[in-house]
């Protein structure tokens, strides 16, 4: 195909009819997005591919036009893809960019792909379609993620640790079986995103630019041929909803949380004072001024990636909030905190599954603080309702007297003497110390879901066989 370069644009304003001066500069400047949404360059492309050739399927253009037209788009598509494309502030938008472009390589032709659409369903279509690759991606990611905590979580499922809660030891659990909560987190997390994609799975294009097209389209064959479920069943909707967007980003915002609470802990576990982890040099940092650090650097950046995606949240539901239907050039808006949004949990995935899959522990240091602070407080309280039949609150009441008494004499609980628990109760017997080491604590926990090796193995399998 030859380049008609040399032909004239039909005009670097698409309305040039209506208005007889070109926008003074501080409207151009306000109003120009093409450096945001020149991202969506792959989507435009298809949807204009698509919606050309049901266009000439139903009769409204000729063959020959449609050839033209999708062998200009192949054209741009090159263009893009080798990085000559002249992306123009001057046509304000990739749909503008796209059809100037074309009307440069194939002349009057072009013109006739914008026939029954609008830039209004087009950007809908476009956006929708940006989003649905986003969450598709995002959901491999967290497999990918599911997969390295599986792989840790099998190699230390009978490692021991503190489990805590407000931050305090609260009874010992295994190192897999920590791991293993954020398996579920993040399950949860692909299964958000899974929601919102069929929610979103259905096809604006066609809608035009709110009250749908005196045309004889055929807006199910587009929506086919974009992979769309169905079109969408109202024209003022298609063109005005952005809740495929609001969704997608609600979901992230959780799992941003997910990954911010993952992170958290390895930042404090790498603490001196915990000194449960390592992380390997080359995901760490140094600092500038004292030798001896180890800073845990991305994993307090994917814990602020939270921040950018929370805002990216509430960035777009404020624009949304207040707009009559159907399109309002607020929703030029839209773009810019979605794309924020994305890149920095792709950013944040990826970082931490490098972590996940890298990070050393301390398995001695972790079994020894698993242990202290009277972590096995409650299997002595267990121990004493199945074997003397006492009821939970006494046998509670017993047991932190017995705590008490221990920390007296500076023992853990397994170091106190028979003699010491017989004057709490005197039917207590030397069985009780099987309860009070933490791996017999661990060892106990057999009821579905509980940190017994046994069960972190089961729960290892069945989700290596869900992913």
């Amino acid at each position: 195909m030859s380049d008609t370069s040399s032909a004239k644009p039909q005009s670097q304003s698409m309305w040039g009819g209506r208005f007889s001066a070109k926008p003074a500069d501080i409207m151009q400047a306000i109003n120009v997005s093409i450096g945001v949404d020149k991202r969506l360059w792959a989507q435009d492309l298809a949807g204009s591919r698509a919606h050309c050739r049901m266009l000439a399927k139903q009769g409204i253009i000729q063959q020959a036009d449609a050839d033209a037209i999708l062998g200009g788009l192949d054209v741009i598509e090159g263009e893009i893809k080798d990085g000559t494309f002249p992306f123009r502030d001057a046509y304000e938008d990739i749909h503008m960019n796209v059809e100037a472009r074309l009307s440069e390589l194939i002349g009057e032709p072009s013109g006739r792909l914008h026939t029954a659409r609008s830039r209004n369903d087009q950007v809908a279509t476009d956006f929708r379609l940006w989003v649905r690759d986003a969450a598709d991606r995002t959901i491999e990611q967290l497999k990918d993620l599911q997969r390295a905590l599986l792989d840790r979580a099998e190699q230390h499922a009978g490692d021991l640790m503190p489990g805590f809660t407000h931050l305090q030891t609260a009874q010992p659990v295994t190192l897999g079986h920590h791991l293993m909560a954020y398996v579920e987190m993040f399950g949860r997390d692909a299964s958000r995103f899974a929601d919102a994609r069929k929610r979103m799975n259905e096809n604006p294009l066609g809608a035009a630019a709110l009250a749908g097209s005196p045309f004889p389209i055929d807006r199910h064959a587009t929506a086919e041929a974009l992979g769309f479920d169905r079109p969408m069943g109202n024209s003022l909707d298609a063109v005005s909803d952005r809740d495929f967007a609001l969704e997608s980003l609600a979901a992230a915002s959780i799992a941003a949380g997910h990954l911010s609470r993952l992170a958290e802990e390895i930042v404090v576990w790498m603490t001196p004072m915990f000194g449960f982890i390592t992380l390997p040099d080359d995901l760490t940092t140094g600092s500038s001024i004292m030798p001896q650090k180890r800073n845990p650097d991305a994993a307090e950046l994917v814990r602020a990636k939270t921040g950018r995606i929370n805002g990216a949240l509430i960035a777009l539901t404020t624009v949304m909030k207040g707009l009559p239907l159907a399109y309002s050039k607020d929703m030029q808006e839209d773009k810019p905190p979605v794309f924020e949004a994305f890149d920095a949990l792709d950013l944040a995935i990826t970082s931490m599954t490098a972590m996940i899959s890298a990070f050393r522990p301390n398995t001695e240091k972790m079994a020894a603080a698993a242990g202290a602070g009277f972590s096995t407080a409650t299997d002595l309280a267990d121990w004493l309702v199945r074997e003397l039949n006492l009821p939970f609150r006494q046998a509670h009441h017993v047991t932190g007297a017995a705590v008490k008494r221990a920390e007296q004499l500076g023992l853990d609980l397994g170091q106190l003497p028979i003699e010491e628990l017989k004057s709490l109760d005197e039917r207590i017997h030397e069985g009780v110390y099987a309860v009070l080491t933490p791996q017999a604590s661990c060892a106990s926990r057999q009821s579905y879901g509980g940190t017994a090796p046994d069960q972190v193995r089961a729960r290892i399998a069945d989700w290596r066989q869900r992913l």
